[in-house]
């Protein structure tokens, strides 16, 4: 059986947001396929720091984290790409200037500001504290140096000035109502199956990805067999190779039977 490469996005995907859980039959398909000789990792919005142990614990082959800006292979870090002090500095000046809630990731550090507005930011931060991922660095950090970030605007953001701002260095994601992931251009899910690709020199036609979200359609389009979650945004459905059952009713598994991966 010749070796693919799986990518799995996390949130949605692998693992259940009602649950904060992987399903026990998502566990034993991932390490079937190993076992089958092929090759799985994450590829992720999130950065390294905030995957959850119960991902870690998995024993993936690796990770394409931040949209592409990290990725890491047998515990090597192998791609890392951050912001630069100057510029993480600029951006949070111009997010306090123009009314925008965010959080701010790097590979070592998530940051908050002081002042939040958005009760989803306050969610976020409580499961980043609760799940040990928030070490309390502020968007005053002297030397804050982050990858990318997520905002979320309201009614006294000034969401178009900021855009005007940022729109020739990032690619904007929207994610939902207000709410938007912005990725250095250049970066993404799938520019990060690529690099990997080209350094594992793995063949194209063995590339499969999994996913559920708008944040997913980079790596789904690149690949040359995608899938999206049954629970996925219904925009993925006509776009993908295959649409497999819901996380909750063993999604990743019947994929990968599907594909004679497993």
């Amino acid at each position: 059986m010749e070796s693919n490469i799986i990518f799995f996005d996390i949130d949605g995907t692998l693992f259940n947001e009602k649950t904060y859980t992987v399903p026990n039959s998502a566990k034993v398909a991932l390490k079937k396929a190993q076992e089958n000789g092929h090759l799985i990792f994450i590829n992720t919005g999130r950065t390294i720091i905030g995957i959850d142990d119960c991902v870690k614990e998995l024993n993936f082959d690796g990770y394409v984290c931040g949209c592409g800006t990290y990725i890491e292979f047998k515990n090597k870090e192998i791609l890392h790409r951050n912001l630069g002090i100057d510029l993480s500095k600029e951006i949070v000046a111009k997010l306090r200037k123009y009314n925008i809630d965010a959080i701010l990731e790097g590979k070592n550090d998530i940051y908050y500001d002081t002042n939040i507005h958005s009760k989803e930011v306050l969610r976020i931060k409580e499961r980043h504290i609760r799940e040990g991922f928030y070490k309390g660095k502020t968007f005053d950090d002297a030397e804050i140096n982050f990858d990318k970030f997520v905002i979320w605007t309201n009614e006294n953001s000034d969401f178009e000035s900021f855009h005007n701002e940022f729109k020739s260095l990032f690619e904007f994601i929207h994610r939902g109502e207000g709410f938007y992931e912005l990725v250095p251009l250049g970066f993404s899910k799938a520019s990060g199956i690529e690099y990997l690709i080209n350094y594992l020199d793995i063949h194209h036609e063995n590339t499969y990805a999994i996913g559920d979200s708008t944040n997913d359609l980079s790596m789904l389009k690149y690949v040359k067999n995608s899938i999206a979650m049954g629970n996925s945004t219904p925009l993925l459905f006509d776009l993908v190779s295959f649409v497999t059952k819901d996380i909750e009713d063993d999604g990743i598994k019947y994929a990968l039977k599907h594909y004679n991966i497993i």
